[in-house]
């Protein structure tokens, strides 16, 4: 009896779920990085990939994570190369930058890399398609 009480409750997602897993300013910071890719990606699916917070559009879109002294973005290094000059006040690698938690995120260029790196997917999806 008891399992067909959970079975008929919503579940919750694996984002959701690992965010729930941290407090203060990272809770904070995930959940405001998963509202702003949400709405930019609403169609793409949610999961955990390389135990990340994932976002999946035929392929991986974008990957978040809490690390210790940062919030890590991965939009690819294509997102990374694309938005180059505006990462200069954020340390960032090939395919990841680092949000420092004491810093409000700077949401229109999240949203930016987001759409690109959705553009980006759709563009190869097309050409992919047209070579069938």
């Amino acid at each position: 009896m008891e399992n067909e009480h959970k079975a008929s409750e919503p579940s919750q997602s694996l984002i959701a779920a690992y965010i729930k897993g941290f407090d203060g300013i990272k809770r904070t910071r995930l959940e405001e990085i998963y509202t702003l890719i949400k709405a930019e990606a609403p169609g793409a699916q949610e999961k955990i990939s390389y135990d990340m917070p994932t976002f999946f559009l035929n392929e991986n879109l974008v990957h978040f994570a809490a690390q210790a002294k940062h919030l890590g973005f991965y939009p690819t290094s294509s997102g990374i190369a694309a938005f180059e000059a505006e990462l200069g006040p954020y340390c960032h690698s090939k395919g990841a930058v680092q949000f420092p938690y004491e810093e409000a995120l700077p949401e229109a260029l999240i949203r930016r890399m987001v759409r690109f790196r959705i553009q980006e997917i759709e563009t190869r999806k097309n050409a992919k398609n047209r070579k069938k």
